[in-house]
């Protein structure tokens, strides 16, 4: 399709409306795509990060001796 100025090009004979605001929307699908992945990516690393770290704390000779001595013994 041939435009004589960009005018005319931005207006799309007059379908404007629909064409950019489908480019738009596609835009906005493709950058979704791109984007959610890497987020939920970036946020299971973090959760898997916190989860290793109370593990470790859990089981550090610390814990265990504190668990020991916690004051429960009259329950035993």
């Amino acid at each position: 399709m041939y435009f004589d100025s960009f005018a005319e090009f931005l207006a799309m004979g007059r379908h404007a409306p629909y064409v950019w605001s489908a480019y738009g929307l596609t835009f906005a699908i493709v950058l979704w795509n791109v984007l959610q992945p890497w987020r939920r990516r970036r946020t299971l690393l973090q959760e898997q990060a916190a989860l290793l770290r109370r593990e470790q704390r859990a089981t550090s000779p610390e814990a265990a001796a504190s668990s020991s001595t916690d004051g429960n013994d009259s329950l035993r």
